[in-house]
């Protein structure tokens, strides 16, 4: 017998595409389930988003606000929240991914 502990997440996560300047797997727009749809994402976006999404998941906020940008935040823990997050590709071709938080309806 061994500690077992129970975790319940109580959001949901999709994943939108909100710029690409040219990626080889992403077009703005693209929208993306996760975990589902983690294997058709660009390997090195999924790196850059995993701990972000990790925050997310368990009702974390990320500090920045990004106001008065095109990447303002919504911060809303009873409804829907949103993070922007940049990928390592420092070329025009990087791509801008939207994270979307939203609680689930409980049963």
């Amino acid at each position: 017998m061994g500690y077992q502990r129970k975790v319940i997440m109580g959001y949901t996560i999709e994943l939108e595409i909100y710029e690409s300047g040219g990626c080889g797997y992403h077009k703005a727009g693209d929208k993306l389930k996760y975990p589902e749809d983690r294997g058709i994402m660009c390997p090195w976006l999924l790196d850059s988003v995993s701990s972000m999404i990790r925050v997310l998941r368990y009702g974390g906020t990320l500090p920045w606000k990004y106001e008065g940008t095109p990447y303002e935040k919504e911060i809303d823990p009873d409804g829907t929240t949103t993070e922007f997050v940049r990928c390592p590709d420092p070329t025009s071709s990087g791509v801008v991914l939207k994270i979307i938080r939203k609680k689930k309806e409980e049963k």
